[in-house]
């Protein structure tokens, strides 16, 4: 602990002097979210009609700041945009579902009992016939834990169906760390794990405790066009079925099968745990895929450093949302995005405006806006892994993504646990604007994984992923957690996410401060926020130590 708290105090020793004032205007946050969120942007979805409108508006708004472009070079010039080549990936026409258990065939409904994903592999069918059913728990293969789902189990030509999150979320304590998820619990890494055992897919079990968010978000984001970066073996990552299944249905094919779910389940939570076929049960699907191939485009803006160029902070944030959809009980299509992200996307621009209207920065600042973070974090992680700028060079990350506009909180949050002085820093800037930081009140959410600040982080770049807090001026803490949980119920990934005239965005402006002093705070420094010793990143980033001598 003494180790971590002289790291902190070396970093935050020079941000000594009062940071510059931002200004961030409310009234121009609400300008931008309006127009992004509007239905003429048909939700925002990479490679549509709503993308050419989003990209348009974001270099016009990053011009009118005062940014300069910062994107890919074109003839030894900067563009506004990186290209972001991805593959897309719709089903096309009806999906067919059938399952048998206990001698029956019924058919299920896609959207209702299952939420099939259009396959990531260039198949432009999907079909399995009468595919046995295996219970694989919480399909995990960790081990430096001495944890093992799956005790040699043939899945090839199965469907497995799989818990999602930690085995240790309803027991808070065991050998994945208790509440707070791993990487593990998140379904990309079921997905990941259905790929590398052969199996024809993975159903991951929806329950809205452990995934955090009910079956409407599940519906809606897996029903939607996929994304994935252009791969050379797709099917090294994903196997042909993934999807999810409902709870109700689940439990009904175990007892069909003779079994017990709930016994299952806690089975599932030991290491003593073994793989179990459900007898008599089979799945079956039909449904054609639509391939493509897409570039799509990452919005960049840039302000040059006076003094060192090649260092750069960066600010991030997704513009993308899911498009146009299904209906929702009032038949509207079009999911709007509008604290998710379009606010996020409003303030780094405002945010970008305060920097270029005081001096210019000693390191240079860029303000990456990303695509199809919806569909799996594409454009940040793109940008990692092709970097306009060097990663051993990059000073931070700083992300912000669905800000409040609850009003003025008394605190502020990040998602997960940043371990790193970066973080320090920031609740040091937070607390001289008398406000305090409450940390990830669910990190059995897994959110330091969802974010766009996470492919900077494992590539070793110190991040954090910026969050309203809930302890509202007017209202407190129940006022908050009333506002987070209607939000997480009724309008997240839903198309019912759109403006609001009624919000107060005073306090999604006082957010945009404490981000844009951090940032200004490092531009003008010359020192170089760290991961804390026992952070997973430390090792990466010390790998790069000597770029930045």
């Amino acid at each position: 602990m003494k180790q971590f708290l002289l790291a902190g105090a070396a970093i935050w020793a020079v941000f000594a002097a009062p940071a510059l004032a931002g200004d961030i205007n409310p009234a121009k946050i609400a300008e931008h979210v309006k127009v992004l969120a509007s239905d003429e942007f048909e939700g925002r979805g990479p490679a549509t009609e709503g993308e050419k409108k989003t990209v348009a508006y974001i270099i016009e708004q990053y011009k009118d700041a005062g940014l300069k472009p910062g994107g890919d070079l074109v003839e030894g010039q900067r563009a506004w945009t990186q290209d972001v080549p991805l593959a897309r990936f719709e089903i096309k026409g009806p999906v067919s579902v059938g399952v048998t258990a206990g001698g029956k065939t019924q058919a299920w409904t896609q959207g209702e009992e299952v939420a099939l994903r259009a396959a990531q592999t260039g198949a432009e069918r999907v079909a399995v016939k009468d595919a046995p059913i295996v219970f694989v728990g919480y399909g995990v293969t960790a081990p430096e834990r001495n944890w093992d789902d799956f005790k040699g189990v043939d899945l090839k030509g199965k469907v497995a169906l799989v818990l999602v999150n930690d085995p240790d979320f309803e027991t808070g304590k065991g050998a994945f760390g208790g509440k707070a998820m791993t990487y593990y619990g998140r379904w990309t890494y079921k997905y990941e794990e259905a790929a590398r055992r052969g199996a024809i897919g993975f159903l991951v079990v929806h329950e809205t405790a452990p995934a955090s968010y009910g079956w409407a978000t599940v519906k809606n984001s897996n029903t939607a066009p996929l994304f994935d970066i252009i791969r050379d073996k797709p099917s090294e990552a994903h196997a042909l079925l993934e999807g999810w299944i409902q709870r109700d249905r689940t439990v009904e094919l175990f007892k069909a099968a003779g079994l017990d779910f709930e016994a299952a389940k806690k089975q599932a939570q030991t290491r003593d745990f073994k793989p179990v076929e459900l007898k008599g049960a089979t799945f079956s699907t039909d449904y054609g895929v639509d391939v493509q191939k897409i570039v799509s485009k990452n919005v960049v803006g840039l302000i040059p450093g006076a003094k060192r160029p090649d260092e750069t902070i960066i600010y991030s944030g997704h513009w993308d949302h899911l498009g146009v959809g299904l209906p929702d009980a009032k038949g509207d299509t079009i999911y709007n995005g509008a604290v998710d992200n379009a606010d996020g996307i409003a303030t780094m621009i405002e945010i970008g405006r305060a920097f270029a209207k005081g001096p210019q920065p000693d390191r240079s600042v860029v303000f990456l806006a990303v695509t199809a973070e919806e569909k799996g974090l594409l454009g940040s992680e793109y940008y990692a892994a092709n970097p306009l700028y060097p990663l051993g060079k990059t000073v931070a990350n700083i992300n912000m993504d669905a800000l409040s506009p609850a009003g003025p909180a008394k605190d502020f949050t990040t998602s997960g646990d940043a371990a790193s002085t970066l973080q320090d820093a920031l609740v040091a800037v937070g607390k001289s604007h008398g406000r305090h930081y409450t940390p990830d009140s669910k990190p059995e959410a897994g959110l330091f994984f969802r974010s766009d600040h996470f492919p900077f982080a494992k590539r070793g770049v110190p991040a954090i992923s910026f969050g309203s807090g809930y302890d509202l001026v007017q209202g407190g803490k129940e006022a908050g957690a009333a506002w987070s949980k209607a939000y997480t119920a009724d309008r997240y990934h839903q198309p019912a996410d759109h403006f609001d005239a009624s919000w107060n965005l005073e306090g999604i402006a006082q957010d945009g401060q404490l981000m844009f002093e951090l940032g200004r705070q490092l531009a003008d420094s010359a020192t170089w926020p760290e991961w804390k010793a026992g952070s997973e990143f430390k090792l990466t980033r010390d790998a790069t130590a000597a770029e930045r001598k």
